[in-house]
């Protein structure tokens, strides 16, 4: 039993399920979704297989990846406890993995009643169907083979970083909706290379690139983002007036704020409900 089974394929579930295919054979991949007709299509366009009942999929699968959205997590689980019980009870292995925001691993182990089930919570982003992902991986009751073992399947989603549970809202905010915040960034930026005569295709094909290229940077030359930011600004010039534009717009300020009201929600989404 190798199969991996992606129950929701929605945008973070479609984008894991790329990377996995790019790591291991397709047809050792299964998806689910709630609409079966998006499943197979998706399918269809990786070589991977698509069945109707999540059901099926978890008793066919060892690696189980949770890819609905939170509010409709509990559902989810109280339709495959059932088939993960007996599945354990044949002595199969199992490995479930979450991408859902703000529920905690105790809140899976409890609604499973499996408490020694090995789980991983992660937070992955967009940019891991292109390879240049920042996945966050949290656990309990895994092996570090285990987790060797999620990393080398998923490698092709990019980087991984292993962090406590309690880390996992802020640094969930910071990889996981960052790739919003950028887009709004360089939407903004299009918008006024245009406005100054650009047209729209060279607007963001520039401003993507001078993004991806500036994070490239950062994390290659390990340099402090000021510094990088310094290194641009000559005295007098054009970067320095349009710095001088985004502080006055309290730019930084607006991203820390973000930061902060994205973990707030976040840490909200993990709460019961009253």
């Amino acid at each position: 039993m190798q199969a991996i089974a992606f129950l929701g394929t929605g945008n973070m579930g479609g984008a894991l399920a790329r990377a996995a295919c790019r790591g291991t054979d397709p047809a050792s991949v299964l998806l689910t979704n709630r609409t079966y007709s998006k499943a197979a299509a998706l399918a269809e366009e990786l070589g991977c297989t698509a069945v109707h009942s999540n059901c099926e999929a978890v008793a066919q699968a060892r690696i189980l990846m949770l890819g609905v959205k939170p509010q409709m997590m509990a559902s989810l689980l109280d339709e495959i406890k059932p088939v993960i019980k007996a599945s354990l009870a044949r002595g199969e292995e199992k490995i479930v993995v979450s991408m859902a925001a703000g529920l905690p691993i105790s809140f899976y182990l409890s609604a499973l009643d499996c408490p020694e089930l090995p789980f991983l919570r992660i937070m992955p982003n967009t940019p891991a169907a292109v390879g240049q992902g920042m996945t966050l991986v949290s656990s309990c009751n895994a092996t570090a083979e285990a987790l060797d073992e999620f990393e080398a399947l998923f490698h092709a989603a990019g980087r991984f970083d292993r962090i406590s549970e309690a880390q996992m809202d802020a640094a969930g905010v910071v990889a996981g909706c960052t790739p919003a915040f950028a887009c709004l960034f360089m939407e903004a930026l299009a918008d006024g290379g245009v406005r100054a005569g650009l047209t729209r295709r060279q607007a963001q094909e520039y401003a993507a690139q001078a993004v991806l290229g500036t994070a490239a940077l950062l994390l290659e030359s390990g340099k402090h983002p000021g510094v990088l930011k310094d290194e641009v600004c000559s005295p007098g010039g054009s970067t320095i007036a349009g710095v001088e534009m985004l502080e006055a717009g309290s730019f930084r300020y607006a991203a820390m704020e973000a930061v902060t009201a994205a973990v707030k929600r976040s840490m909200e989404l993990g709460k019961p409900k009253e």
